[in-house]
């Protein structure tokens, strides 16, 4: 046994209470709470019950001997003590995921954590692609968060998990960037809607259709709104909806019109439901990046990962060559 560990005696006045009464799981929860803003959102992030989120709290704020929360509104802060308690949480989630992380590495690839974050759009071929890396090391656990951008970029500013990819990386973000793949956003319509077919509409026409849109918040919602600008009127938006497949099922229901990643089309292909509109300016083909905070410190399993998706892009994009012929995805 080494020296270090020879010398090292608890700290003086242990924090036995605390020890006794509270537990990680009710620190986990306190510090989605405070994170969130709200009990309803830590329930569904933790996958538990408004109930039990209360009951663990309450529990919680009598072992520490104070209110922790102070409602506001629909939302909840917390109190003095609160802040001082989620400053300690972080410390101590941080400390155990270094571990978590050391320990991992100890182990090699036969066992670990992959704790991936990514924004709506990423979960059409993302899963295909750690399934393939799984498969190849099984003893890895992976962790997906799906949710948009700015709940993916407070994760990030958070450095919750271990990755993320996201479709732009805002230029105040201290963050290493890795390009990773196309994102090519088209316009969609029902198959029997007059534009299909024609060909180099211009953009301009399309204001003269209703629109379907994604919610504030969403990356595609802003990326389609600076090429309306720059070409032509903003368009109708008759609807916002903050889910792909609630916009695929609109537009096939005739609601309207919509721009959407080509990713979330691949399931159904070009003979599926939605008909891709020949539009001048379209499609705009964007960029997934794999990022992770400036000056991280990967674990093993995580950069195996990150070199594995940037290995086996090109033939991702290969394949979507295939599947869309004529269509320019760019590089």
């Amino acid at each position: 046994m080494s020296s270090s560990l020879e010398s090292f005696s608890p700290p003086t006045s242990m924090p036995e209470y605390l020890i006794r009464h509270t537990t990680l799981r009710q620190l986990q929860i306190f510090e989605a709470t405070v994170r969130l803003g709200s009990f309803t959102r830590a329930a569904e992030e933790l996958f538990l019950t408004q109930p039990t989120i209360s009951m663990q709290i309450k529990k919680l704020a009598e072992a520490v001997g104070m209110p922790l929360f102070e409602h506001v509104g629909r939302s909840v802060k917390p109190t003095e003590a609160g802040r001082e308690l989620y400053e300690s949480c972080r410390k101590i989630f941080d400390a155990l995921a270094n571990l978590e992380m050391k320990v991992s590495d100890l182990q090699g690839m036969r066992r670990g954590r992959l704790r991936v974050a990514v924004i709506t759009t990423v979960k059409y071929f993302l899963p295909e692609l750690l399934g393939e890396f799984c498969s190849r090391h099984p003893g890895i656990e992976v962790a997906l968060k799906v949710s948009n951008r700015d709940r993916i970029m407070e994760r990030l500013s958070n450095d919750e998990d271990d990755l993320y990819i996201v479709g732009a990386v805002p230029s105040d973000a201290d963050v290493t960037a890795y390009p990773f793949a196309p994102n090519p956003l088209v316009v969609v319509a029902p198959r029997d809607h007059p534009l299909v077919g024609r060909k180099n509409i211009k953009i301009e026409e399309l204001a003269e259709y209703p629109f379907i849109g994604r919610e504030p918040g969403s990356g595609t919602r802003d990326a389609v709104r600076r090429v309306f600008l720059e070409k032509g009127p903003l368009p109708k938006v008759k609807m916002e909806l903050g889910s792909n497949e609630a916009i695929k099922h609109a537009v096939v229901a005739g609601l309207g019109l919509a721009v959407m990643s080509l990713h979330s089309m691949t399931l159904d292909g070009p003979d599926g439901p939605l008909a891709l509109l020949d539009v001048e300016g379209f499609p705009i083909v964007r960029q997934w990046y794999i990022v992770h905070p400036k000056g991280k410190e990967l674990s093993l399993v995580a950069q195996a990962f990150l070199e594995y998706a940037l290995e086996a892009e090109p033939a991702k994009r290969e394949q979507m060559c295939k599947c869309w012929p004529g269509l320019n995805l760019g590089g």
